[in-house]
């Protein structure tokens, strides 16, 4: 068995002599695209024996293993001509109405770049991927851990309101909505797939059970907008095993509201939403007025209480901003408790999201069909010892073992209090409530919050003034 761990520090090694390749986001990028070449082509000698009349999707001589496989094939000048000329415009405008693998590849390369220059570092990097095998399930699973680690390393996303998500946080939220065989499971903005993998693993099913292989493939669904995170999904998919990952590339904020119909509607969603960020102007036109804002969580929020089935289940993570938020905030919040139960926010402290961003964040758990009567809060505690979290102490699945053993026998505690419907209006839908143990204490804000929770005041003054205005008018 190779060592992983060391193909992928070499890989990485080498593309940082290329000229060509710029910062993390363009080396992931780079090594992505290429380690997919190389699973696909792992994945298809399985295919060949298992799906009678298979017919690969990507001609001959753009095969990984017809241009790449051979240590001492094409190489310099020539591997650059071959991969810039002949195999991205190929695979770009690939006819995907061959079978689904072809779709699969066009969705992942149209708009995927080669940023190496140098065709010797080029084949230097491909007889690095050559030595992993990912028809081999050892190799497989140790380059799943690794994988992980290289999605921690893109903190460049972290600019735009998107985050890498613990996986500590993702498991835990997995484990309490508890998706079953046979359920769909969605999540809108799924990033990299982290939702998606840990409802894989979370579910129960016999992989060699074509029957029982084919519902979960389709059922686990995810929509990212971005090339990078989509095609980073697509290959997390696949090496957990899925042959056709069901991984859009599109923007569900786009679809407008009303379009969306009884067939398209899901029994679990699972997401956190990029918070921080706005979207492109006229889309929130997409949604009824009372909801229409630019900034992109809270259209989420809308769209999943859309998009969720009667008693469909959910689990979002959500910045304090939207707790506390008012104007269309408050009426999305109107929305969600008066069409789902939002039985459960969990606070997160501090740091869980570092180095990204020092904001606050909960886990909002919630059913579709029935209105909300009260909610539990519980202030999830650092750990004995520990002040916050950082790189070199993230937060631990073990860690969770609080809430797990309070979720199914509900008491109020140091930790768990729960807050009726009718405090909840007068609040005017404040849910940015405090420990009652405890009081409200002092907070320690971040400059982060402390502009949002201005900027919020400052969008309340204009609204109304706004207000006024109309009736002097």
């Amino acid at each position: 068995m190779s060592n992983i761990s060391t193909n992928i520090k070499s890989i990485r090694d080498i593309m940082r002599k290329d000229s060509g390749v710029d910062g993390d986001a363009q080396r992931i990028s780079q090594m992505v695209w290429m380690l997919f070449m190389k699973i696909f082509s792992d994945k298809e000698e399985g295919w060949e024996d298992r799906i009678k009349n298979y017919n690969s999707p990507i001609p001959e001589k753009l095969k990984w293993n017809k241009w790449a496989a051979n240590e001492n094939g094409l190489t310099g000048e020539a591997l650059m001509e071959f991969i810039n000329y002949e195999l991205f415009p190929s695979l770009k405008s690939l006819d995907i109405g061959l079978n689904d693998q072809a779709k699969i590849i066009r969705s992942v390369f149209e708009d995927t770049y080669n940023y190496m220059k140098n065709g010797t570092l080029f084949r230097q990097v491909i007889n690095e991927i050559n030595k992993i095998d990912f028809n081999n399930v050892s190799d497989s699973h140790i380059f799943n851990d690794i994988y992980e680690n290289i999605l921690k390393e893109l903190q460049s996303a972290g600019s735009s309101g998107e985050y890498y998500t613990p996986r500590a946080v993702t498991q835990f939220m997995v484990e309490m909505i508890s998706p079953k065989l046979g359920e769909t499971v969605l999540d809108p903005a799924c990033g990299t797939g982290g939702f998606l993998t840990c409802s894989i693993d979370y579910i129960t099913y016999d992989p060699k059970d074509n029957k029982q292989s084919n519902i979960i493939q389709k059922a686990v669904r995810g929509v990212e907008k971005k090339p990078l995170p989509h095609l980073l999904c697509t290959t997390n998919l696949m090496l957990h095993g899925f042959d056709q990952p069901s991984i859009k590339r599109d923007n569900l904020l786009s679809k407008p509201h009303t379009q969306w119909k009884e067939e398209d509607k899901i029994d679990i969603i699972l997401s956190n939403p990029p918070f921080g960020g706005t979207e492109e102007d006229g889309t929130e036109l997409n949604f009824p007025v009372e909801f229409r804002t630019k900034e992109t969580a809270d259209l989420f929020v809308a769209l999943i209480i859309n998009l969720l089935s009667k008693n469909g289940r959910a689990a979002v993570i959500l910045p304090d901003g939207f707790l506390f938020g008012e104007g269309v905030r408050t009426r999305i919040k109107e929305e969600l408790l008066m069409t789902c139960n939002l039985h459960t926010i969990v606070r997160l402290p501090n740091g869980v999201f570092n180095p990204y961003t020092s904001i606050k964040t909960n886990l909002l758990f919630f059913e579709k069909g029935t209105q909300t009567k009260d909610i539990w809060y519980f202030e999830h505690p650092y750990p004995s010892n520990q002040k916050s979290y950082n790189k070199s102490n993230p937060i631990n699945i073990k860690e969770f073992d609080l809430e797990k053993a309070w979720w199914n026998n509900r008491v109020e505690n140091e930790n768990a209090w729960k807050v009726s419907i009718d405090d909840i209006k007068k609040r005017n839908y404040n849910l940015d409530i405090s420990s009652p143990y405890f009081g409200e204490s002092e907070e320690l804000l971040s400059s982060e919050e402390i502009l949002l929770r201005l900027m919020s005041n400052i969008k309340r003054l204009q609204d109304l003034a706004n207000i006024v205005k109309n009736e002097l008018a």
